[in-house]
């Protein structure tokens, strides 16, 4: 599967261009800031971005260019992409989404952690956070965060598999050729938090037609109780 990667990514960005917003939908203008995946930067998620906008909400990419990883001490690093995130939302009186593909769907758990007050949910998008679960894919995002070799230390484990204390949804697929579906999925289960599986290449979620569906229906959920998601039969 990972082979094939690149030709199934360009399949679903080709299929996803006949995809229809639903003119009807409008949402309430909340601020969404997105986190690009490894090795990249706000131009892979224009298309997630722009159908964001489309919904009816002001979205914008982190702003930090590319994504090589956190840089020095982990808490140092995330208290300062905090501080940085801070800035871009403070023209914004309601609380932000934020929504990470892969890498940086970690981001996007620890920041909903370090930002809840101001925070409204957490989408990630093919987010290996369960290194519960031992696969060598996810020992190389490990140590990526952690700024050390690849060893599964029990605390940062810990850590990164457990959820903000906020609305969060994790999108993941099987057929996924980077990263092991089933470290996309929580461990434990609990009112605030949603695995959803959708069908796709791990370079193609961040355009995937069924992955837009599930951003557009996490975005316009509303304060209160949760709705979860339905996949459409």
């Amino acid at each position: 599967m990972l082979g094939a990667e690149p030709f199934r990514a360009a399949m679903e960005f080709a299929w996803q261009g006949f995809a229809h917003t639903d003119a009807a939908t409008t949402g309430d203008g909340h601020p969404v800031v997105i986190f690009p995946g490894l090795g990249a930067d706000g131009h892979s998620v224009a298309t997630l971005r722009g159908h964001c906008r489309s919904l009816g909400y002001d979205a914008f990419d982190w702003g930090q260019g590319f994504n090589t990883g956190p840089q020095g001490d982990l808490d140092a690093w995330l208290h300062t992409l905090k501080a940085q995130v801070a800035d871009l939302l403070a023209g914004h009186s309601q609380p932000a989404t934020l929504i990470g593909w892969s890498l940086g769907g970690l981001y996007a758990r620890e920041i909903g952690k370090l930002m809840a007050p101001r925070i409204r949910q957490v989408i990630t998008i093919g987010t290996p956070f369960n290194t519960e679960t031992d696969h060598t894919n996810v020992s190389g995002f490990f140590g990526l965060m952690s700024g050390r070799t690849a060893v599964m230390d029990p605390a940062l484990s810990l850590r990164l598999r457990t959820p903000p204390p906020l609305r969060t949804t994790s999108i993941y697929s099987r057929s996924d050729g980077v990263v092991a579906w089933q470290t996309c999925r929580h461990h434990k289960r609990s009112s605030l938090v949603q695995d959803v599986e959708v069908e796709g290449s791990h370079f193609g979620l961040g355009w995937n037609r069924e992955v837009l569906a599930v951003v557009a229906d996490r975005l316009g959920q509303q304060p209160g109780p949760w709705r979860r998601y339905v996949r459409a039969q």
